[in-house]
């Protein structure tokens, strides 16, 4: 008796041969982030201040190093996925949606950078990790609630703007 020239099998469908469909409404947090600086744009302000830059400006060199060297790391990581190791936190309460980067610096003096990851802003191929300001204290003390006031208030006005105030 010949073999039979038909397979006694059928073969399935290969799932390559089906079309992909990959639909990207917009930055992922699963991307890498561009590291961005907030620009303020008030009337009363010419200079149209960058209040995160100048604090870094302010900062010793080791801490800016420090600052630099942790950006880079959230930013390519993503920072969904970043472990953080104490010098990525995310905010609660009032400052919930912050991210702070914390640095200690010489003569026991904490130094904080304040951020938020902007997935919305117009303009942008890739979602931006926002500097927005930074702040300061001494060894064991907390900041004030108006301090945070602060903080949240220049969140405020970038978000306000879209396309945003970035530099």
């Amino acid at each position: 008796m010949a073999p039979d020239p038909a397979p006694r099998r059928r073969r399935k469908a290969s799932r390559s041969s089906q079309p992909i469909i990959n639909v990207r409404t917009g930055p992922s947090p699963d991307d890498e982030h561009d590291i961005v600086y907030f620009r303020r744009h008030r009337k009363d302000d010419p200079t149209e201040a960058v209040p995160g830059r100048e604090f870094l400006r302010a900062c010793p060199p080791t801490v800016r190093a420090k600052f630099a060297a942790v950006l880079i790391a959230v930013a390519t990581a993503p920072p969904k996925r970043f472990a953080g190791g104490g010098y990525w936190e995310a905010m609660h309460g009032d400052m919930t949606g912050w991210f702070e980067v914390r640095v200690d610096g010489p003569r026991r003096h904490h130094y904080r950078l304040y951020c938020l990851l902007d997935y919305d802003a117009a303009d942008r191929p890739k979602p931006v990790l926002v500097v927005i300001t930074g702040l300061d204290k001494p060894f064991r003390t907390t900041l004030s609630e108006a301090d945070y006031k602060d903080v949240r208030a220049l969140g405020d006005e970038y978000r306000a703007r879209n396309p945003r105030s970035l530099l």
